[in-house]
């Protein structure tokens, strides 16, 4: 990207910590992505509390939870994986995100991301798993495949459509530019080498190996590893066998690299296992068998992934992050013929809305944060943060600042428990013309309410929200969603509430329009101007040590190598 070589000379140039962290070697960092979690699937969220016997466990992730901190407010940019995954990777909210509504398979912006920025810091990066965001062409010449947005080594699903079957070896058609759907080693397609290797296995299997490798190879450079799961995204397809035993580095899930046998569980019937502790299950579907198990795998994966830490000596000070995209889904995968219902689990919680939704359930998403070294066990924050939060987050950590296109806060007075936290811009944008699910005994406040153009804005803790926009003139509905997270009461006019104009001007202060995701109802309209250019820049580039919470420039200096 030689438009940035400059920026990213200076930004390895720079150094930069918070006093928390100044004397701390340079943390690890893996951030795990799955596909379609919802708020309620996760055990210790929601799952564990449930009275009925339709219900599932993830101990790995409970224990995970419990040895970290469970983010319970914590936002995806949109309720779609698309345009999430643009905002998270590029660090900007869906107001400044070139990539929007269901623009899947699209090019990302050629500007900063969490590769480039980590590994500016002197990090070697991988994306392993999805990526849906590499644009037309084959993958020697897409515009923005992985190696072209920081990432030194690329393996999984290039195309969002391909991630849709588990089974790499199976895919056929082709994706929404016009390519072979396929599974590729950085730009090589090695599809038919992956007979009978399940999805979560095989990233999984691939990722411990990199890590163990990057880490003998090189153990004083930190490492930056973007884990994206395809589950438990539709077509709920299931592993071929029960998960390895043992875990780590000589147990659980192994690379063998060998084509036709990649992996240790590259045998038997695709499809066909279900976990034995919902096998049995009087009055589940086998629809709600397959969704447990994928869930269980996922559980498996990151119980193995951490063990794998541990045995390499790293465990205490890698940060991993495990969220998902967006909210429940209720459909089928394309091609597949299982139709997941989220009512089933209640995989939604106690919110309202599913995937596509502006609600809680479509854009509230499960978050844990582990990192032994820094981070209290047994924490809870119900502080609303939002994806492009990362990677001021991570930059911090990394000892660079972050780039000035970048919308977040960085986390860490939150993780640390050190510092003041600043405020998340939490925003939302997004169209699609179908309604919430008729589901008026599960969602009795918003049962098939319109969707078309949706806008979410928090503001001193309160949810705007509307829907169905006409007009820059209709209003938002207000929710206080800590204390009612159904939304089911409208606080406009209260004492203490913002008010319409405030979340009005706010809005249009924040975004900027998108040629290709056009938005009648607010396009063209007069900017309100922004209280003072000092605090407006403070509010855009809240890392500059002149004005963070959490910083002074007597805090800068090189982090330890």
């Amino acid at each position: 990207m030689p438009r940035n070589a400059l920026l990213l000379a200076a930004l390895s140039a720079l150094s930069f910590a918070s006093p928390a962290l100044a004397d701390a070697p340079r943390p690890n960092v893996i951030f795990i992505l799955c596909d379609d979690m919802g708020w309620g699937d996760l055990g210790v969220f929601y799952q564990n509390s449930r009275t009925s016997t339709q219900k599932f466990a993830t101990p790995k992730l409970d224990a995970f939870a419990n040895d970290g901190l469970q983010l319970r407010r914590h936002y995806a940019p949109a309720p779609v994986c698309a345009p999430s995954r643009a905002s998270l990777i590029l660090g900007v909210h869906q107001g400044h995100a070139n990539i929007r509504n269901n623009q899947f398979d699209q090019t990302l912006d050629d500007n900063h991301t969490l590769g480039t920025v980590m590994k500016s810091a002197g990090y070697a990066t991988a994306c392993i798993g999805k990526w849906g965001l590499q644009g037309p062409g084959t993958p020697v010449n897409q515009p923005s495949h992985p190696s072209k947005r920081g990432f030194d080594y690329f393996f999984g699903y290039l195309a969002h459509l391909s991630a849709h079957n588990h089974y790499p070896e199976e895919l056929t058609g082709v994706d929404n530019q016009g390519q072979p759907n396929g599974f590729f080693d950085n730009t090589t397609k090695i599809t038919a080498q992956l007979g009978k290797c399940y999805s979560t296995d095989l990233i999984t299997a691939r990722a411990k190996k990199w890590i163990a490798d990057q880490h003998t190879a090189s153990p004083a450079q930190p490492f930056f590893l973007y884990l994206t799961y395809a589950a438990p995204h539709a077509q709920l397809d299931v592993p071929t066998q029960p998960y390895p035993a043992g875990d780590g580095l000589d147990g659980g899930m192994q690379w063998t690299g060998t084509p036709g046998a990649m992996i240790n569980t590259a045998s038997g019937t695709i499809n066909s296992w279900i976990h034995p502790d919902y096998a049995s299950q009087a009055g589940w579907s086998d629809v709600a068998k397959r969704h447990a198990t994928m869930m269980r795998r996922i559980d498996d994966a990151v119980g193995d992934l951490t063990a794998t830490l541990d045995e390499l000596g790293i465990d205490d000070n890698t940060l991993v992050v495990f969220t998902s995209d967006n909210g429940p889904a209720n459909e089928a995968g394309s091609g597949g013929s299982y139709t997941h219902d989220p009512r089933f689990f209640d995989s939604y919680g106690p919110l309202e809305g599913i995937k596509r939704d502006t609600l809680e359930g479509g854009i509230r998403v499960p978050a844990l944060v582990r990192w032994p070294a820094h981070i209290t066990a047994g924490g809870i924050s119900q502080t609303p943060a939002q994806f492009h939060d990362w990677l001021p987050t991570f930059a911090e950590v990394a000892g660079v600042p972050q780039p000035e296109r970048a919308d977040g806060v960085s986390l860490v007075p939150s993780l640390t428990g050190t510092g003041t936290q600043r405020p998340s811009t939490v925003y939302v944008e997004y169209s699609i013309a179908v309604n919430t699910p008729n589901w008026p005994t599960v969602f009795p406040n918003h049962a098939n309410e319109p969707r078309n153009e949706m806008q979410v804005l928090f503001m001193n803790g309160y949810k705007g929200i509307r829907t169905n926009v006409a007009s820059h003139a209709d209003n938002f509905r207000i929710y206080n969603t800590l204390a009612d997270p159904a939304e089911s009461t409208n606080l406009t006019g209260q004492p203490g509430v913002p008010t319409q104009q405030q979340f009005k001007d706010k809005v249009l202060q924040l975004r900027r329009t998108s040629p290709s995701s056009a938005r009648s109802y607010i396009d063209g309209q007069p900017v309100p101007p922004v209280p003072s250019p000092a605090s407006s820049r403070a509010a855009r580039n809240p890392m500059s040590p002149a004005r963070s919470a959490t910083t002074s420039m007597a805090a800068w200096k090189p982090p330890p190598r």
